[in-house]
């Protein structure tokens, strides 16, 4: 099932130019390499996406939208930030959509209106990650040795090598990214 995926552009950009080891964030080079690998994840997974950029200080007097490779592109009107639209958006589409930024106020708007989450960092990672041949994702998490299950009384009742319920369902909702 496709999901709508909204994209908090700059915050998206920020974390797409430390993994690249970009310099220039606010350049229209790098907005439109950022566009092109959007692009190329909607024709790989089936998501409409919407990516919102800021045009608070800057844009026009009016909310900017454009179509282009596939995906809605808006700039916030001036004083108005893209926080706002984000929210505004997350509330019109609900549990339909998921919401890409890691600005914690965004977060908690879009979860208390039932959209899933993801941080820009994470979907970073996501938006870079080559299927194999096989259709088997390439991305391999490494084990550091650490323990993510919580430690367990002696009182525990079920299996203490099963994760816990919200990760086992965040970990099945992160497989459609």
């Amino acid at each position: 099932m496709a999901l709508h995926l909204i994209v908090d552009g700059y915050n998206l950009l920020v974390q797409a130019s430390r993994l690249a080891g970009r310099v220039s964030l606010q350049s229209e080079m790098a907005r439109e390499s950022l566009l092109r690998d959007l692009a190329l994840y909607r024709q790989r997974k089936s998501h409409a996406i919407t990516v919102v950029f800021d045009g608070w200080q800057q844009g026009w007097g009016t909310e900017q939208r454009e179509h282009r490779l596939g995906l809605e592109i808006i700039f916030s009107r001036r004083g108005e930030k893209a926080d706002q639209v984000i929210q505004r958006l997350a509330a019109e589409f609900g549990s339909a959509c998921a919401v890409v930024s890691s600005d914690r106020e965004i977060i908690d708007s879009a979860k208390a209106q039932g959209a899933f989450v993801m941080k820009a960092q994470e979907f970073a990672g996501k938006l870079h990650e080559r299927p194999s041949a096989t259709g088997v994702s390439a991305h391999k998490e490494l084990d550091t040795g650490e323990d993510l299950r919580p430690k367990r009384g002696p009182d525990k009742r079920g299996n203490p090598r099963k994760l816990p319920k919200s990760l086992r369902q965040r970990s099945s909702q992160l497989k459609r990214f």
